[in-house]
């Protein structure tokens, strides 16, 4: 029996495992000859293979029930014991089987004196896919090392399942270790675009064929080496620079380090090594225990706990090819990244030349992943659940930034209708470059300001491709996102004083840092807070920490030495907040003056409009602003009582629905009394529907991402704004919960471009 004292039986377990691979023969024949192997080394009654097929799991293999069983025995998705090993992905060790209450009695089998019960999931990446059983007469626990035994025999047996080593078995072709099948997946699209390319899969994996290790003194050399590294890493990261390492604080570094020295992992790694397997395959097998795991359990706190684990995997895996100095692998020129997360200084890593696309499973509109893919012109789908357990790496992969979809493996048909789709987003991408230089007016004169979205020096460059006026939002904490440390005064300067040279004479409208919510940063202290969206963030941190925010004020009046100098606040709730954010810009402007430095030609502070509090205060502004701004992603989230990141809520409410519509006629219908400059930024401006609404209430300048100008401009072309301020009207007091409708059909009745 397999046990602590047989050191090597789960070695010898592998050993005759190949063997029997080895000697070929027909395949249901070998897995008979596995389960018979199984049962006689682990001095078991029974062996049993479970193979999810389609909707159910069915028997493959026995040793000890009735072989007239193999292929008929059927259990449920859920169904039995060997169902609610696959259901929560973990062993199910128990000593009185017919007495569980999960128990599922089958009398084809034959199973009824049996008690013992030990089953283990057979997980291949993140799939569940078939449970391995070992069952006794005699009613008794088994040990940690069989089941140890056990789950390392099943991992192997799903390496050869997947590679098609039982390819000739009947049913198997319906068993899905792999995934091989066209498959659609349904998300939402963060960034505009189409792709066709090939999967590259952000975490790493063990490499091909290297499952089963001959030497296994020096795997556990190589694991041991790598636990090192890793463990020497984390630690030169706390006692480096106090605060920050490649956007990971410190109280997760600390994390990430008590982790890596927990002695459970590490025994549970070197386990899988003085089994048989190699350093690679025992990580992976732990990692793949936990994805299945994380995939299984809705708790925030534990899902946090297992992605923290995951990426402790991840990084042993990277240690131990590091340890076998083994060449980075290529990407491909059509490269589509694949990850279940991705923070914005990863994607800038990768950079656009080397991606043609990027699937997220988890991800969303406003994460920054999101913001640094739409700067870079990188097509992005995020919210696909399951994606990682239904994609293999070097799989053709569709990405679709227009509908939100993912399509994996697709059908040649379905790659040539995306050929044509692309050949027409090249048509239209002509047209808009022919009017990029055409100013955007009205048919009946209205003149609209297109200005751009940015948050990385890379987007103003933007601004000549796709013709805008300037830039109406820079998002300035992505410089603080993806540096090491906080930026020193001098590297903001440096950033700042690029942008608006590249702008040349074009307006630049610089955003004060908006940090908090999902935006936390290590040298920025935050308690864990219940609702950080409606928390200690925006221009609240600013003054409540005011040297954090007159250090970057400081910068931004240097940058702007000589020149127009644009710089509003984000989520000012009250008036007086305001008043005090726009004294610490007099503060350094003294300080400037006072040190004989030069001031900016012109400066103008504005506030952004995102709290409906100072929506309703906009004429108290009268004299204190210069100008408004309007962040619909904000002001609507808190208009609606809806997370804008819960994806349940955020697509529940239009903008476009009448009460959002009257709120934002009001707010310009009062800066226009309080002489105010008003503008609409966010993504909603840059969707021609939308910018058409906006247009109709009276707004003339619209800040969008750079893949809207085009759209909005030929809306704006082809639009009479008079006459979409008369259709418009009476929607306003509509009851219905969106008027998206009513405008499209308006639209196409008077041939307005959308």
């Amino acid at each position: 029996m397999v046990g602590p004292a047989n050191v090597g039986g789960s070695r010898i377990l592998l050993r005759k495992l190949r063997e029997i691979m080895e000697t070929g023969g027909v395949a249901q024949e070998r897995l008979d000859r596995l389960v018979a192997m199984i049962a006689s080394t682990m001095v078991a009654d029974v062996c049993s293979i479970y193979l999810t097929r389609g909707a159910v799991h069915e028997l493959f293999a026995t040793e000890g029930l009735k072989p007239e069983a193999v292929h008929r025995t059927r259990l449920k998705h859920g169904e039995g014991l060997v169902g609610l090993v696959a259901e929560t992905a973990q062993p199910l060790n128990i000593a009185d089987a017919p007495h569980h209450e999960r128990f599922s009695y089958r009398p084809e089998t034959g199973e009824d004196p049996y008690n013992a019960f030990l089953g283990v999931p057979i997980v291949r990446s993140e799939r569940t896919f078939g449970v391995l059983v070992v069952q006794n007469r005699a009613s008794r626990i088994y040990g940690e090392d069989e089941v140890e035994a056990l789950q390392t025999i099943a991992m192997v047996l799903a390496e050869m399942v997947a590679s098609g080593a039982f390819g000739d078995l009947s049913g198997l072709a319906d068993v899905e270790a792999r995934a091989s099948r066209p498959e659609l997946l349904n998300g939402r699209a963060f960034s505009d675009g189409l792709a066709i390319g090939t999967v590259v899969l952000h975490e790493p994996h063990a490499p091909l064929g290297r499952v089963i290790a001959d030497d296994p003194v020096k795997e556990e050399q190589r694991l041991d080496a790598a636990l090192i590294q890793v463990r020497t890493t984390l630690q030169e990261m706390l006692d480096g620079d106090p605060g920050r390492i490649s956007g990971v604080s410190r109280e997760v570094l600390e994390m990430f380090l008590m982790l890596a020295n927990d002695p459970s992992w590490e025994t549970k790694l070197k386990h899988g090594v003085r089994a048989g397997l190699s350093a690679d395959a025992a990580v992976e097998r732990i990692r793949g225990e936990h994805r299945a795991k994380f995939n299984k359990t809705r708790d925030p706190y534990l899902r946090e706990r297992l992605h923290d684990l995951e990426d402790l995997d991840n990084r042993l895996l990277r240690a131990l090819a590091g340890v076998d100095g083994a060449p980075k692998q290529e990407m491909p020129a059509d490269a589509v990244l694949v990850a279940r997360e991705l923070g914005p200084a990863e994607l800038l890593d990768y950079g656009a030349e080397r991606l043609k696309g990027l699937a997220l499973e988890e991800g969303g509109a406003t994460a920054h992943a999101a913001i640094v893919a739409r700067a870079l012109g990188i097509p992005m789908v995020g919210l696909l659940p399951g994606l990682l357990s239904r994609v293999e790496a070097g799989d053709a992969i569709i990405l679709d930034g227009e509908r939100g979809e993912v399509r994996l493996r697709p059908e040649e048909a379905v790659v040539s209708a995306y050929q044509e789709r692309i050949q027409f987003r090249t048509a239209r991408a002509a047209e808009f470059a022919r009017i990029k230089d055409t100013p955007a007016i009205t048919q009946d004169g209205a003149q609209i300001t297109l200005l751009l979205n940015a948050g990385l020096a890379l987007d103003v460059h933007h601004l000549d491709e796709v013709g805008a006026e300037g830039i109406g939002l820079f998002r300035t904490e992505f410089q603080f996102m993806v540096s090491e440390t906080l930026p020193r005064l001098e590297s903001q300067t440096l950033l700042y004083r690029d942008v608006l040279e590249t702008a040349d004479q074009r307006p630049v409208t610089f955003r004060t840092l908006d940090l908090g919510g999902d935006k936390v940063l290590p040298y920025v202290t935050a308690e864990r807070e219940e609702n950080p969206a409606l928390g200690w963030r925006a221009v609240r941190i600013g003054l409540d920490r005011p040297a954090l925010l007159r250090y970057q004020l400081r910068a931004l009046i240097s940058a702007a030495a000589g020149r127009r100098l644009r710089v509003m606040f984000p989520l000012v709730t009250l008036i007086a907040e305001f008043d005090a954010a726009r004294a610490l810009v007099d503060r350094e402007l003294e300080w400037a003056r006072k040190h004989g430095r030069e001031l900016p030609a012109q400066i103008e502070v504005g506030v952004m409009v995102e709290a409906p509090a100072l929506a309703w205060s906009i004429p108290a502004l009268k004299g204190r602003a210069d100008f408004l701004s309007i962040g619909t992603n904000d002001l609507m989230q808190y208009f609606f009582a809806a997370d804008r990141g819960n994806a349940r809520v955020s697509d529940r409410y239009d903008i476009l629905s009448p009460p959002a519509l009257r709120l934002l006629k009001q707010i310009r219908e009062d800066a226009d009394a309080a002489n105010l400059q008003i503008s609409i930024c966010g993504e909603a401006a840059g969707r021609p529907l939308e910018a058409l609404a906006f247009t109709a209430l009276g707004y003339r300048r619209l800040s969008m991402p750079a893949s809207g100008v085009g759209p909005v401009k030929r809306l704006v072309l082809s639009l009479n704004a008079r006459e979409a301020a008369e259709a418009v009207s009476p929607l306003l007091h509509s009851d219905v919960p969106s008027v998206r409708a009513e405008l499209t059909s308006i639209a196409a009745a008077h041939a307005w471009a959308l």
